[in-house]
C-alpha cells in the first residue's frame, strides 16, 4: 500500500489540536473520556486499545486505525496480537472490513520499520 501512516498520524494529532483550539470545552471533555477510557481497569490499557483498533476498522476511520495502532503498540499489544485484532474486526466486519483491515496491517508494518529504524539508529 502506498498510503504514508505516520504522516497520516501527525496529520491527525495536529488536526486534533487545531481544532481543539477552536472547540477547547468539548475536546477538554473529549481528552478526559479518552484518558479515562484508556486507563488499565479490570482491562488493561493494551487490551482497550487493541478493542479500539477493531472497532476503528469497522468504522473506516483511518486516522482512528493509525492512533490505535500506535496506541496499542505503545501499550505493549505484540505483532501477533494486533493482526489477530485485525483478523476478528474482519470477521465481524466482511468485505469493509477486510480493505480496512489491511489497512490497518499496513500501517502496523509500516510504524514497526519505524521503530526497528530507531534501533538500528541508536546503536
Amino acid at each position: 500500500m502506498t498510503k504514508n501512516y505516520s504522516e497520516l498520524y501527525t496529520e491527525t494529532v495536529e488536526m486534533i489540536g487545531q481544532y481543539a483550539k477552536e472547540n477547547p470545552e468539548l475536546m477538554g471533555a473529549f481528552s478526559k473520556v479518552h484518558q479515562i477510557g484508556s486507563k488499565d481497569g479490570a482491562l488493561k490499557s493494551k487490551y482497550k486499545e487493541l478493542i479500539a483498533l477493531g472497532i476503528s476498522i469497522n468504522a473506516q476511520c483511518m486516522g482512528c486505525i493509525t492512533m490505535h495502532i500506535k496506541d496499542a503498540m505503545k501499550s505493549g499489544a505484540t505483532h501477533n496480537e494486533i493482526v489477530e485484532t485485525i483478523g476478528t474486526a474482519i470477521y465481524m466486519g466482511g468485505g469493509p472490513a477486510v480493505v480496512h483491515g489491511t489497512k490497518a496491517y499496513s500501517a502496523l508494518l509500516e510504524f514497526e520499520a519505524k521503530v526497528q529504524e530507531l534501533a538500528i539508529s541508536n546503536n
